[in-house]
């Protein structure tokens, strides 16, 4: 039977037409790229500018001192000549070091500038102009100085070269960077680095040199910038934009197909979320790693958590209860290996409120599309109210049980207080009619007849206990009349000073001399006490060291101040957070041989004479038991005033 298809939306115009993003992002890509090659070349010719600039003005500079030097070795030589004969200037050593470094020539002139000696020696003298001897025009430049302070006494002139000023005054590297010239007004070279019929193809910057007339410096770039459009970058962003337009034509194709089988996925998943959501039990899908692959609606529902917190989680998960994180990642360790039951297991789990879990898990191999197992997949049931319904029908029937056995051993204490009531009667007649024999006797032993006596007592106190528990246990009333709670305590603590002095326990006793009478069973209030007592000396037996109990009396304050207290306090173990409900709970005991009957039976005794029973932790350590018993009602009035 073919599976019905369900209706897929169509896509929208705009996402119909993504394959196109890339493409467009690859032109406005490329535009950027232009744009910064523009500006990038704009920036380096103004910074090329920049820099002729810089470098003009200091070569301008550099050969300005050069001649600047060479005017003064001109002056120095000057003033040594004003009363020297012409025919000295050829024997003057200053002339041969400037005709070695840019002298061309010396010429002494007089007052009507003719030449009256000349170094070095030539055939045709220069012709003299107006500015001195013009010999080559455009060649050569001039110094003069004169050789007095009148103008009579004449002058010296010295033609110097400027192609050797340039060859010996222009660094090598901005030789090898730009064509440096020196230029007149006209633009006729005077003096070039270069070759003067050649014009430099770069960029050009000029400017005045004084130390010719008319002169100019000029600095010209020996290779022209290339242009931007024709740098390596551009030609590759051409090349990029190729082969973008052939992978957009590829990722269109690669689009449709991807949008087919899209939409068919899309069928698939809403086919398989709409089973998974209506499914009862919560599914999860986990790797090979225990990590959280996928979750179903009613698997986030059962432990309190979205999804997205749960997805790629890793052991320990947080639905884990803290208390059981080791044996639950046994079992997780155990159910990865492989090795999870075949019938499921149970287990606890913590739901994200706080309350527990109890829960049925599945585990089952997770495989992929080639067959391989990737992981493995649960079905997890909750059993949680079905837990809690098997344990409400257990503790039902443990309460039945527990009620049966109580009204069971309440017929066994009846019957056994009715039963020991008359050896104890017979053991006080006996007692008796022994004590008047001896009494008949001339000389009686009256340590024997003490004891006779006490033996009586004791007897015929037993007898009265027995005959107390037996009316209670029968559900009689009490006989609750007004008594001494003070002497009351006395007694029961003597009954068990000697057994507690064997123990090594300090036993003292805290009365108020000032406490009003109570309302109570003597007997019965007896019987707590001792009980408490006693359980005080069990749990100090194991204890090293000091060893104490104290019994208190006081009056309540507060709002319980028509009762009095009574508190059993000891410095044992304490009560290892156990409360009042679960140590009085019936059965229970913290002794390996208690029937776990002591306590309930002294909470049963104080109810029943309208008061309260309490245990508490011990200011000094320790465990304290309280009990409070109403006052007789003629002293609370007497109190009370």
């Amino acid at each position: 039977m073919p599976r019905p298809r369900l209706a897929v939306p169509p896509r929208p115009a705009q996402r119909r037409g993504l394959w196109a993003l890339p493409a467009l992002l690859s032109l406005l890509f490329v535009l950027g790229v232009i744009v910064w090659a523009q500006r990038n070349d704009a920036d380096e010719r103004d910074e090329l500018r920049k820099t002729m600039i810089s470098d003009a003005l200091s070569l301008e500079a550099q050969l300005r001192a050069r001649v600047d030097t060479e005017a003064l070795q001109l002056r120095v030589l000057a003033d040594q000549l004003r009363t020297a004969a012409p025919s000295a200037l050829a024997t003057r050593p200053e002339v041969a070091a400037g005709l070695r470094r840019l002298w061309l020539s010396v010429t002494w002139l007089d007052a009507n500038n003719r030449i009256v000696a000349h170094v070095p020696e030539q055939i045709q003298p220069p012709v003299v102009g107006r500015f001195g001897v013009e010999d080559d025009p455009g060649q050569s430049a001039h110094l003069v100085a004169a050789l007095g302070q009148s103008p009579s006494a004449g002058s010296l002139v010295v033609r110097y070269s400027p192609a050797m000023l340039l060859k010996r005054g222009v660094p090598w590297w901005l030789a090898r960077k730009y064509d440096v010239r020196l230029v007149d007004g006209f633009d006729f070279v005077i003096a070039s680095t270069g070759d003067n019929a050649l014009r430099a193809a770069g960029e050009s910057y000029q400017l005045a040199f004084g130390p010719i007339h008319d002169g100019y410096l000029q600095l010209s770039l020996r290779e022209a910038p290339q242009a931007w459009y024709r740098a390596l970058p551009v030609v590759l962003i051409g090349g990029f934009l190729v082969l973008i337009g052939a992978a957009t034509a590829l990722l269109r194709r690669q689009v449709h197909q991807v949008s087919r089988a899209e939409a068919a996925w899309r069928v698939e998943t809403a086919w398989r979320s709409a089973m998974e959501d209506s499914a009862l039990v919560g599914l999860r899908a986990r790797d090979a790693a225990g990590r959280l692959l996928y979750v179903n609606r009613n698997f986030c529902e059962l432990v309190g958590y979205a999804p997205d917190a749960l997805l790629g989680q890793a052991p320990p998960m947080p639905y884990w209860p803290p208390e059981a994180i080791d044996e639950a990642m046994q079992r997780t360790r155990r159910n990865l290996a492989g090795e999870a039951p075949r019938e499921g297991y149970e287990t606890r789990w913590r739901h994200r409120d706080g309350h527990a879990l109890d829960v049925m898990v599945f585990e089952s191999p997770l495989v992929d599309a080639q067959g391989a197992q990737i992981g493995w997949m649960g079905s997890i049931v909750d059993i949680s109210h079905s837990k809690r319904l098997a344990e409400r029908e257990r503790r039902q029937n443990e309460t039945l049980a527990h009620h049966a056995r109580l009204t069971m051993l309440g017929e066994v204490a009846s019957t056994l207080a009715h039963e020991l009531n008359q050896p104890l009667t017979a053991i006080a007649s006996y007692s008796a009619g022994i004590a008047n024999s001896i009494r008949k006797q001339a000389a009686p032993d009256p340590v024997l007849l003490s004891a006779l006596e006490r033996l009586g007592q004791q007897a015929a106190h037993a007898g009265r206990i027995v005959q107390r528990i037996r009316e209670f246990l029968t559900r009689r009333e009490p006989q609750h009349e007004a008594c001494d709670l003070n002497r009351v305590v006395s007694e029961a603590v003597d009954l068990l000073r000697r057994e507690h002095q064997r123990l090594g326990v300090q036993l003292t006793l805290e009365l108020d001399p000032l406490l009003p009478q109570v309302i109570a069973d003597a007997v019965l209030i007896e019987q707590v006490i001792i009980n408490l007592v006693r359980n005080a000396g069990d749990a100090l037996s194991a204890q090293a060291g000091e060893r104490r109990i104290e019994v208190s009396t006081a009056p309540a304050a507060g709002p319980a101040a028509r009762f009095v207290r009574v508190d059993v306090s000891d410095n044992g173990p304490g009560l290892d957070g156990r409360s009042i409900e679960a140590l009085c709970a019936p059965f229970y005991s913290t002794k390996s041989e208690g029937m776990g009957m002591g306590l309930a039976i002294c909470r049963s005794i104080i109810d029943a004479h309208h008061g309260a029973f309490d245990v508490a932790q011990a200011p000094g350590g320790g465990a304290r038991f309280s009990f409070s018993l109403p006052l007789d009602a003629s002293t609370s009035q007497e109190h009370g005033s």
